[in-house]
C-alpha cells in the first residue's frame, strides 16, 4: 500500500497550515497519510481529531551530543558536507520510502524566500525513486530563477490553485494542472459568535513588511474601523488566523482594539482551530482579510470579502473567482493615503449583495475543481 507523506508543515498554530491538512485529509480520506510536522505538540491541540500519523519532521541535533560529533567527523574526517543536513532531515528521509508519495503542501512556500531546503529534500527523495507533488501551490512567477525552475521540473504532479500560477508553471512543468485550494472545502464547526450582526477584520504582522510608508496600514486599519462604527450598527470582530508567536495576527489585532478600548463594538475573537474559526467567519456580514486562508474561508461561506493582499495568491484567486482582482484585493504595497482602505471597502458595501450572489452562484462548481486534484493524483500513485 503506498502512503501518502504531507510535508512541509510548520505546524497548525497558522490556521492556513491547519486547514491544508484538514482539508487535504477529507479529500483522500482512504489513504494512509503520514503528517511529517515541524511542531506536533501544536498539532495535537488543534488536529488530534483526524486519523493522520503524525510525526516530528527534523531531528534536533544538538551540541556536544552523539549525532553532533558524529556529523562533525562525516563532514570534517570523511569530507562529507551534507552531513548536518541529512540527519536533521533523516525523518523525511526514513518516512519517504520508494513509491511512497510526497505531497509539499506549503502553498505558499515557492512566494517568499528561496526554499534550499526543499530543493534538496526532493532532489534526495527523487533519487530514491519517490513521487513528488507539489499541492494547492501558488508561485511568484517573477521569483522563478534557474533554480527554481529546475526543482519544479521534478515534481511529477504540480496543482496550481490559481490561474496565474499555472500559466506561469505550465511553461516549466506539463504536470501541472489548475485546481483550487483544498481549503475551499473545509467544513464549519458550531461555535459561539462574537455579536448578532458583525464585520470581520483580520490582519496580519506580514503587511507591515512590505508596506512602502510606514505605518500606513495600520492607520488604515484604524480608519476603516472608525468608518464601521460610524456608519454601521456592526460590531467589528478582530479575528486572528495565525497565533505563532514570532508571527501572530493577535499583535496587531491587539493594537487596533486597544485603539477602541472604550468602544464595546469592537470585540476580540479568540483563537479556535480553523473549522472553529471558518464558521466564525462565514457569519460575518463583510469580511476585511489579509491572510489567505482567512479570506479562502469567507469566500467559501459566500462571505463579500476585501483582501489586502501581499503576495501573488491573493491577485490570482480573487481573479479566478470574479474574473478580475481590481476592487476584490488591495495590496498593501498600494497604501498611500491612509483612507485607501476605507475607499476600497465602501466599493466591497456598495456591491455587497451583488457579491454574494455572484458567490452563492459560482462557489458549489468551483469547489468542485478539487476533485481534479484528487483524480490527477490517482494517476500518479498508479491507481
Amino acid at each position: 500500500m503506498k502512503t501518502i507523506v504531507l510535508y512541509p508543515h510548520i505546524g497548525s498554530g497558522n490556521h492556513g497550515c491547519e486547514a491544508i491538512v484538514r482539508s487535504t485529509k477529507r479529500l483522500i480520506s482512504k489513504e494512509k497519510i503520514i503528517l511529517l510536522s515541524d511542531n506536533p505538540r501544536e498539532d495535537l491541540r488543534y488536529i488530534n481529531d483526524i486519523d493522520v500519523e503524525l510525526k516530528k519532521a527534523n531531528y534536533e541535533i544538538k551540541r556536544f551530543t552523539f549525532a553532533h560529533m558524529s556529523c562533525l567527523i562525516k563532514k570534517y574526517l570523511f569530507r562529507q558536507s551534507d552531513a548536518f543536513y541529512n540527519k536533521t532531515f533523516s525523518p523525511v528521509f526514513n518516512n519517504c520510502k520508494k513509491n511512497n508519495v510526497l505531497l509539499s503542501i506549503g502553498g505558499d512556500i515557492y512566494c517568499y524566500d528561496t526554499p534550499n531546503f526543499l530543493y534538496r529534500v526532493n532532489s534526495y527523495l527523487r533519487n530514491q525513486g519517490c513521487k513528488t507533488v507539489l499541492w494547492g501551490c501558488s508561485v511568484e512567477p517573477d521569483y522563478i530563477d534557474d533554480n527554481m525552475a529546475e526543482d519544479l521540473k521534478g515534481y511529477d504532479l504540480i496543482c496550481a490553485r490559481e490561474t496565474i500560477t499555472y500559466e506561469a508553471l505550465k511553461k516549466i512543468n506539463p504536470n501541472t494542472i489548475l485546481t483550487v485550494d483544498p481549503a475551499f472545502v473545509l467544513p464549519k464547526q458550531e461555535t459561539a459568535l462574537p455579536a448578532k450582526s458583525y464585520i470581520g477584520v483580520n490582519v496580519s504582522p506580514m503587511i507591515a513588511t512590505r508596506e512602502q510608508v510606514t505605518g500606513i496600514a495600520m492607520e488604515n486599519y484604524k480608519n476603516l474601523i472608525q468608518y464601521i462604527l460610524e456608519n454601521t450598527k456592526d460590531t467589528v470582530a478582530l479575528i486572528p488566523h495565525v497565533v505563532w508567536a514570532s508571527n501572530d495576527d493577535r499583535k496587531p489585532l491587539s493594537e487596533l482594539k486597544k485603539m477602541f478600548a472604550e468602544n464595546d463594538r469592537v470585540v476580540m475573537v479568540d483563537d479556535h482551530d480553523c473549522t472553529r474559526q471558518k464558521y466564525i467567519i462565514s457569519k460575518c456580514r463583510i469580511f476585511v482579510g489579509a491572510r489567505t486562508h482567512a479570506t479562502i474561508a469567507a469566500y467559501s461561506s459566500c462571505v463579500p470579502t476585501l483582501v489586502v493582499g501581499y503576495s501573488v495568491k491573493a491577485k490570482g484567486i480573487a481573479k479566478d473567482l470574479f474574473g478580475r482582482y481590481n476592487d476584490y484585493v488591495i495590496p498593501v504595497q498600494s497604501l498611500k493615503n491612509k483612507d485607501d482602505l476605507v475607499s476600497a471597502y465602501c466599493w466591497i458595501e456598495s456591491n455587497e449583495e451583488s457579491i454574494r450572489n455572484h458567490l452563492e452562484k459560482i462557489m458549489p462548481e468551483y469547489k468542485k475543481k478539487t476533485q481534479l486534484a484528487v483524480d490527477a493524483l490517482k494517476k500518479v500513485m498508479g491507481e
